[in-house]
């Protein structure tokens, strides 16, 4: 049996911006500033539109009912944004073949990581293909901007020190990002309860935190 929930909890918040942040780390150590730059803005921007998609249809019920879309998925968007850079990075001595294939096998766990998501319930298969795509956005176009700059000189004893650093977080609690953005929604809407998926029907807050 495909363990789902262990897949999923990979791309949680609480590992994959620790992951993001360990990769600016590594760019600014090996002196490949505007490389960093580049990261951090692509991934600033995919994590917004993944929050404005979502508070636009917690607070106010806006989405596509057509394709079933109330919100990017998060978990996708973040693995396919974050995978494929660590292995572009980590891999940079290797082949081009190599390399190539370390990308795409990034891409293929937050592909994964995306389909986890629609087994468990918690987001349609639109969300999740919008959050792959976004996430595909972040890394590929970090990768193709980053052809235009010398290779960063990174240190391959802190790469191995950033690796095991995260190797923990994987066992940490799920963030509570729904509760924080359920909290912002509200807040912004003026709304008491937030919007759920079934013909704009509202909920409670912890409902729709447990979902």
């Amino acid at each position: 049996m495909i363990p789902w929930m262990q897949i999923t909890s990979v791309a949680d918040t609480a590992v994959t911006l620790p992951a993001a942040a360990t990769i600016a780390v590594w760019l600014i150590t090996g002196r490949a500033w505007r490389m960093a730059i580049w990261w951090c803005l692509l991934l600033i921007f995919g994590l917004a539109v993944v929050v404005a998609t979502k508070i636009a249809f917690i607070g106010w019920g806006i989405g596509i009912s057509a394709i079933d879309f109330m919100g990017m998925s998060g978990h996708a968007m973040r693995a396919t944004a974050v995978f494929p850079v660590i292995f572009y990075l980590t891999l940079q001595r290797s082949p081009t073949l190599v390399r190539a294939s370390g990308v795409l096998l990034g891409i293929s766990l937050g592909v994964l990581v995306g389909v986890s998501r629609v087994v468990l319930n918690v987001h349609s298969v639109s969300e999740v293909v919008a959050g792959c795509a976004l996430g595909g956005v972040v890394s590929l176009g970090f990768i193709w901007i980053s052809r235009g700059f010398p290779r960063p000189h990174l240190n391959r004893w802190i790469i191995a020190l950033g690796l095991s650093i995260l190797l923990p977080t994987s066992y940490a609690n799920p963030a509570p990002t729904n509760r924080w953005m359920n909290a912002v929604a509200l807040y912004l809407s003026g709304h008491d309860m937030p919007y759920d998926r079934n013909a704009g029907r509202s909920i409670s807050p912890d409902e729709h935190y447990l979902r």
